[in-house]
């Protein structure tokens, strides 16, 4: 019998995708604060600066949630002038039904989207539905089906506009307390990818994704295959070390030190040791304050 809720279609090979991609603050000085009203609402300011061409860009983000009436409001603000709203309502209407809208407005161009969604999970099935109202319209559609560990998914996109699916893709997997692994086949079966992640002990994990696009032109010094490994080791309960590297030769080293409760500093390199001797490197480092 299922015994757990899967995770969302975008969540199969999440493991492994966090290994590999969080934690390395490459390129950019990153900045996040994170600080709670008395009143619960939850406010987040971002800042990002490039290390290459030194652009700022920054996002001011509130959240209320209302525990009791399955009440959620997410409201955002961007330095490029977008302006998002959402509004979800969870367990409300239905156990495990959650409902969501939400809007996007440029006040500059007076562009503006909106988005309508509805999410259903139970015990081994995770399912959800998105119609965009503006742009289309379209609809994308996923639903994740799971038993005893193994996950089985797909998903859609269909624009009603020209009548036609815009992109599908499938999922595989299987999830263990220990490890799991992921199989997917995505772009409408154009980009083939196999993943996995192993916990091995309480301070050490390890992963690796393989990606092939069959739809990329073949180069006799490229291989088609990209293969990235990962490993992530904790030091002690406030640090741990990450490393990378792919079958290109470029390796990502990153450093995550807890200064003290509430304050987490990430710092990072990108090596191309196949051109040590060049400016091909690239660092970066990343501040969250959290209160």
């Amino acid at each position: 019998m299922a015994t757990s809720v899967p995770v969302p279609f975008a969540d199969i090979g999440k493991a492994t995708s966090d290994l590999l991609g969080k934690d390395f603050p490459v390129g950019h000085t990153k900045l996040e604060l994170k600080t709670v009203a008395p009143n619960g609402v939850t406010f987040n300011v971002l800042g990002n600066q490039d290390a290459k061409n030194g652009h700022i860009t920054g996002e001011l983000k509130t959240k209320y949630v209302d525990y009791k009436n399955g009440l959620t409001i997410t409201e955002s603000w961007t330095t490029s002038n977008l302006l998002t709203t959402q509004i979800e309502l969870e367990n409300k209407v239905a156990k495990g039904l959650k409902l969501d809208i939400t809007g996007d407005f440029f006040p500059s161009e007076g562009k503006k989207n909106a988005k309508v969604g509805v999410q259903y999970k139970q015990l081994g099935v995770n399912s959800r539905a998105y119609l965009n109202l503006l742009k289309g319209p379209t609809v994308t559609t996923d639903v994740v089906v799971t038993r005893d560990g193994f996950l089985l998914g797909g998903d859609v996109a269909y624009d009603f506009t020209g009548s036609y699916i815009t992109r599908f893709a499938v999922a595989a997997g299987y999830t263990a307390p220990e490890y799991s692994v992921a199989l997917h086949a995505n772009n409408s079966f154009k980009v083939f990818s196999a993943s996995y992640y192993h916990r091995i002990n309480a301070d050490l994990e390890a992963g690796a994704k393989a990606v092939w696009d069959s739809k990329a032109p073949h180069s006799h010094s490229k291989a088609p295959v990209a293969l990235e490994v990962g490993a992530k080791l904790y030091l002690d309960l406030g640090s741990f070390v990450k490393a990378k590297v792919n079958n290109a030769g470029v390796l990502g080293l990153g450093y995550t030190q807890a200064l003290r409760k509430g304050i987490k500093v990430s710092v990072g390199g990108q090596f191309d040791t196949t051109k040590l001797d060049q400016a091909a490197h690239k660092f970066g480092v990343s501040f969250v304050f959290e209160a």
